[in-house]
């Protein structure tokens, strides 16, 4: 991979937030081979330090897809692996060490799509757009759309923008699930940082279990699900830092919920 593909850069006054930003603008920063792997590689290797990430694309796009470019002839055994080694790297991003904030503006198009939707939080600027062209191309989802899409918004909503073609902008976009927040044109980026800024805040083992054990949850059966939930609980309220956390509300010290 061409290192000018990928930037990494930390933030916060203890350096707390990650922040990634892909950098092929010329190609409206759509996924090479070597790129995802690069993504890959950041959240194996992220530095202690980090609570949270952003992830964002340099120029007006966050990401048009897979680089057709790029696209090789395979048969379907190499198939199989190419599109299994697209889910390793994205399972490190969505099952890594730290909670994700997506940065969207412009396309959000395929495995651009596909990379967004393994992220945690995702905040669209009014710039952005959806689409998943693949139907029209003959070829199919293959990072981890078909499990991870249709988990926001919908089997049938997803088979609808494959079979038509359909493009969803921003403000639709929002409604239907593909994105939590929306906001002005040119901001997505500071409102993803400053909520990672807040999220960083948590105590690691909440954070830990919104992002791991929470969807993992959501595919138990509820009998599992309330007994996973349980454990889960009495983990987090045993570590040191929820104890004072706790205690620092009950003695006034903590900010009480407000109506925003």
């Amino acid at each position: 991979m061409n290192k000018k593909d990928i930037h990494f850069e930390l933030c916060g006054n203890q350096q707390e937030v990650a922040v990634i930003r892909l950098t092929r603008a010329k190609k409206r920063n759509a996924i090479n081979d070597g790129l995802i792997l690069a993504i890959r590689d950041l959240f194996e290797k992220m530095p202690k330090s980090v609570r949270a990430a952003v992830l964002d694309g340099e120029g007006e796009h966050f990401c048009a897809g897979l680089d057709l470019s790029e696209l090789q002839e395979r048969d379907a055994a190499q198939g199989v692996f190419h599109s299994r080694m697209w889910h390793a790297a994205l399972e490190c991003l969505q099952y890594g060490p730290v909670p994700v904030v997506a940065a969207l503006h412009g396309a959000v198009v395929g495995g651009g799509l596909e990379l967004a939707s393994a992220c945690h939080i995702r905040v669209a600027d009014d710039t952005t757009f959806y689409a998943l062209p693949e139907g029209s191309r003959g070829i199919f989802v293959g990072g981890g759309g078909a499990v991870r899409i249709p988990r926001l918004i919908g089997t049938a909503r997803m088979t609808d923008m494959m079979l038509t073609g359909r493009v969803y902008n921003a403000q639709d976009g929002e409604r239907i699930g593909l994105a939590q927040y929306l906001v002005p044109a040119g901001t997505a980026f500071d409102k993803a940082l400053a909520l990672a800024l807040q999220i960083a805040g948590n105590a690691p083992m909440t954070n830990y279990a919104l992002t791991h054990v929470l969807p993992r949850i959501a595919d138990q059966p509820a009998d599992q699900g309330y007994m996973t939930e349980a454990m889960m609980a009495a983990i987090a309220q045993s570590a040191p830092e929820a104890k004072e956390r706790v205690r620092a509300f009950l003695e006034g010290r903590a900010a009480k919920v407000q109506k925003s």
